[in-house]
């Protein structure tokens, strides 16, 4: 995986829109209900809870859920903003135990909050029976820790976590919590932004979600999917919008499953700000960090020495910037949004993704070139209609080109000139320009025939059965930067002894590795190759007149019964399918050539073209003289198909597995 597609969160500021550790999409509602900022005060007030068996009796029979390791008796929290930004998110939920399996996890918690802006109140943790009774009322062990930071693509945030350990958590028992998190200074005056799944997986007895805000503020408020209506009142000069419901099912997974769907019930809530507000205030931040200095200097003219044209030049500063300054990620105080100057970048050798997006553009604008910074979410879906910068996690680039805009990723060193990441592909971006215009735009979706795979193998056979090969994999586009990445940074010796084994081995079985050889082509538009020998490997089994030859690549066919048996067990289905995820990723060959002992015949199987809206195959045959050959394609495809195209699914998952098969070994006459 390339950075850009490893750890986005942390590339631009770790933000922690959702609750961390207990539940992937940000549960919020109580039966804690806050009132607004006391007066004169600006410090919140929680009111307390009701009588704990109006929940607690929610229990359900744990016989009738076989099947569920633990529910959710209460999913409820009170989120409430100010027009400044500020405001709090109190969270509690109930939840009931039912197997072993889901003791650790509901007997660990972790908060996470940053220190800097955020206050974290852990108002109760506690176990109790269903009929009430209190059997731990605190933690066993509480402890507050910094973040650390990892040594690969090092993160130094600030931000804290509060980790507690629960005693007597059981089948059967309640785990019943609520934590309060309060944004004190925001980093944006007005920028607000929260997210809230009503079905998160689990069967949920009672959801609310309670918005709190003064009359005169009017949030953004998009919801999806909703099969319930919200109730608003207003008093004392505040408006509180609730969400309730009960008895939400648990929606089970699919395989292949769209991310846009009518199944998945969300609320997402952000401030009023317009995506020209959130650029204009990031060009505030970065307007005096695009200085030269005479060490900028000295450094742009030893990169670019050499260069022939402006474009070799762009490319060396590129090439420069996105691989010989190591990327860090930095989110300590406004560090989170405000990139540091060059001159810094330069002296220290290191920067996050701002940082060498800043660089870049100041080197570029010393040779006479326009680039400007872009924010983006990398790999993540932006709610466009909730304008805010806590949706971005990353910075690139643009650079203006008589041809044409480009956009470069200075984080992804594996990544040539004029490509992008698949993370920061077709995504939408706020182009910055150094007076705070701002344009809205989405970043271009790269051919993804670029991303080519192909494996070309001749063999030798001999009479008994065993074969040396000579094999090159040539991979361009994405695929050919990720692989000439893993050889140029993480290969000593010793790794590429166990790489030339094992690929050696994944010819054929007992075959010795030899010659290992590299070609790096993709600077020129070309693909990088890797070539090696595998001798005396065991290709064929002999019996009579009869041989059964192996095919490297299909000796080991994909069972596709269970997905299948998982496909027809799930219906009538309910996510439409993304094609993308079904099909192999770009476009892939294989050419297998084999020379066969003297009077040696393969019996040819027929070829193989198949076609269907999840990706094609196609399978030839031949034998000239001595030479047996084979050739497979591979193409993946995309597109999102409702629901009811399961057969056309199944299908094409039994028609390729069986071509496959087909496919695995071949007989050959002696």
């Amino acid at each position: 995986m390339t950075r850009a597609g490893r750890g986005v969160v942390s590339r631009f500021r770790l933000l922690d829109r959702s609750i961390p550790l207990l539940r992937a999409a940000a549960v919020l509602v109580v039966l804690v209900p806050l009132a607004g900022f006391a007066s004169g005060t600006g410090e919140p007030r929680v009111v307390a809870a009701v009588a704990p068996d109006t929940i607690y009796s929610l229990a359900v029979d744990s016989a009738r859920y076989p099947h569920e390791s633990y529910v959710f008796l209460l999913d409820d929290g009170v989120v409430r903003y100010e027009a400044d930004g500020r405001g709090s998110r109190t969270y509690r939920q109930v939840v009931q135990v039912l197997k072993e399996d889901a003791v650790d996890r509901w007997a660990e918690f972790q908060f996470g909050f940053a220190p800097g802006h955020e206050r974290l109140t852990v108002n109760w943790v506690r176990v109790v029976t269903p009929d009430g009774r209190v059997i731990s009322d605190k933690p066993g062990i509480s402890q507050d820790a910094d973040v650390p930071a990892p040594m690969g693509d090092p993160s130094y945030v600030e931000r804290k976590v509060r980790r507690m350990s629960m005693p007597n958590v059981r089948p059967g028992t309640l785990v019943d919590y609520s934590y309060t998190i309060e944004e004190l200074k925001p980093f944006r005056t007005g920028d607000f932004y929260t997210g809230w799944r009503v079905n998160p997986g689990v069967l949920v007895r009672r959801s609310r979600l309670m918005l709190e805000t003064p009359v005169s503020l009017h949030p953004r408020i998009k919801t999806s999917n909703l099969d319930f209506e919200p109730v608003t009142v207003e008093a004392n000069g505040r408006r509180t919008t609730t969400w309730a419901t009960r008895d939400v099912p648990k929606i089970e997974p699919e395989p292949f499953a769209a991310d846009s769907n009518s199944v998945d019930m969300k609320i997402d809530i952000g401030s009023r700000s317009t995506w020209q507000d959130v650029g204009a205030w990031y060009a505030g931040l970065a307007r005096d960090r695009y200085a030269m200095t005479p060490a900028l200097e000295q450094k742009l003219a030893s990169v670019v020495a050499g260069a022939r044209s402006l474009e070799d030049s762009l490319k060396a500063v590129h090439r420069y910037v996105s691989r010989d300054v190591r990327y860090v990620a930095i989110s300590l105080g406004m560090g989170g949004y405000q990139p540091r100057s060059p001159s810094d970048v330069l002296a220290t050798g290191y920067g996050d993704c701002k940082d060498k997006a800043t660089l870049f553009i100041t080197l570029a604008a010393r040779l006479g070139v326009t680039a400007n910074p872009v924010l983006l979410a990398a790999g993540g879906d932006v709610e466009r209609d909730l304008p805010t910068i806590s949706q971005f996690n990353h910075a690139i680039a643009v650079v203006e080109r008589p041809s044409g805009r480009l956009f470069v990723d200075l984080t992804a060193g594996d990544v040539p000139w004029g490509g992008l990441p698949v993370a920061d592909q077709n995504q939408f971006v706020l182009v910055v320009h150094p007076d705070g215009h701002t344009e809205e735009v989405t970043t271009p979706e790269l051919d993804a025939t670029g991303a080519t795979n192909d494996l070309t193998i001749t063999s030798v056979l001999d009479t008994a059965g065993f074969a040396t090969s000579r094999a090159e994999m040539s991979v361009g586009g994405a695929f050919g930067n990720a692989l000439r990445d893993m050889f140029a940074r993480s290969f000593d010796s010793t790794q590429r002894a166990v790489f030339l084994r094992e690929a050696a081995s994944g010819i054929y079985p007992e075959s010795e590795g030899e010659d290992l050889r590299t070609t790096d082509e993709l600077e020129r538009g070309g693909t990088f190759k890797v070539n090696f020998v595998a001798r005396n490997g065991r290709a064929a089994q002999l019996a009579g007149p009869v041989a059964i030859l192996s095919m490297p690549f299909l000796r080991q066919q994909r069972d596709v019964k269970p997905l299948v048996t998982e496909l027809k067990a799930r219906t009538p289905r309910r996510y439409p399918i993304d094609a993308g995820q079904v099909g192999s990723k770009g476009v892939g060959t294989v050419i297998f050539r084999m020379e066969l002992p003297t009077g040696w015949r393969a019996q040819l199987p027929k070829d193989v073209a198949l076609s269907s809206p999840f990706g094609e195959l196609g399978i030839e045959y031949s034998q000239e003289g001595r030479t047996f050959s084979m050739k497979m394609r591979r193409a993946g495809k995309k597109g999102i198909l409702p629901p009811d195209s399961i057969p056309v699914l199944i299908a094409w998952l039994e028609q390729v597995a069986q071509a496959e098969r087909e496919s695995g070994a071949i007989v050959i006459q002696r």
